[in-house]
């Protein structure tokens, strides 16, 4: 929930001048999924805004996501798997998307990033993917016709998102901590189309939408099994590229050392 703050505004500014400011202050989309660019970041912004209209601090924007998205995934382990939850906790999944995206919008807005707000932005985010894969294990064994092979597959989905995770958080930690950045594949001010729409399940506001789907199981599964298999090649691929990145970065500075001691 870090960043700086932007042109200044006040809370007698109309909502849609707040709303106008924030788009102006977004960060870069590059890399960012299709959903997350084209719908999550947007609502995000309509929510920061309103929120700021509110005197709401980015701490308290925090927890409202977080009570709005384990209120679903509550009802996503405990209710009969039907359409109509399906429905409600793809609502309520969405909208803590959302908010989760607009407590980072609004401490840019306020200049009020802090390490507090950011520690506890991604703590519950690092608890609702884990929680999202184990209540679908839940609901699975409590409401599905399936094989107990089948269970394997949440299981898998939430240690790939964990990993995934604390993987992405470490990567980076690691590159400030060496004074690199990450390799730059494409003009940031120009993000491409194509990666956004590559990456598309990825995006854990597309996992949201599949709760739509809660009702019609086999749709259900195979839909989440295929987005699982898709997400553990991704990891795959992205282990190796953040290992040979951060090994690359050792080998420069162990030359940078011997060079220095000559």
């Amino acid at each position: 929930m870090g960043g700086t703050g932007v042109r200044a505004v006040g809370r007698e500014d109309s909502w849609r001048d707040v709303v106008d400011h924030l788009a102006g202050a977004q960060k870069s989309n590059r890399g960012a999924a299709a959903y997350s660019r084209w719908v999550n970041r947007p609502l995000g912004r309509r929510l920061a805004a309103t929120a700021f209209k509110l005197g709401r601090t980015p701490d308290q924007v925090t927890l409202v996501s977080a009570a709005v998205t384990f209120t679903g995934i509550v009802l996503l382990a405990l209710l009969p798997p039907s359409l109509a939850t399906g429905v409600v906790v793809a609502m309520l999944l969405v909208l803590g998307y959302a908010l989760d995206a607009a407590d980072g919008q609004l401490a840019r807005l306020t200049g009020t990033g802090s390490m507090s707000g950011e520690w506890l932005d991604h703590v519950v985010d690092c608890l609702k993917i884990s929680a999202l894969h184990l209540a679908v294990l839940i609901g699975w064994y409590r409401g599905f016709d399936l094989g107990d092979g089948w269970l394997l597959v949440p299981i898998a989905f939430c240690a790939e998102a964990a990993v995934f995770f604390f993987a992405i958080i470490l990567t980076e930690q690691l590159r400030r901590r060496a004074g690199a950045m990450p390799p730059v594949t494409a003009d940031p001010s120009r993000p491409s189309v194509l990666r956004s729409l590559l990456v598309i399940p990825n995006d854990y506001g597309v996992l949201c939408l599949t709760f739509l789907l809660w009702g019609w199981h086999a749709g259900f599964v195979g839909i989440y099994a295929a987005l699982a298999v898709v997400n553990v090649g991704l990891l795959a691929i992205a282990l190796a590229r953040w290992y040979a990145e951060l090994h690359r970065i050792d080998a420069a500075r162990l030359d940078a050392s011997r060079a220095e001691a000559m």
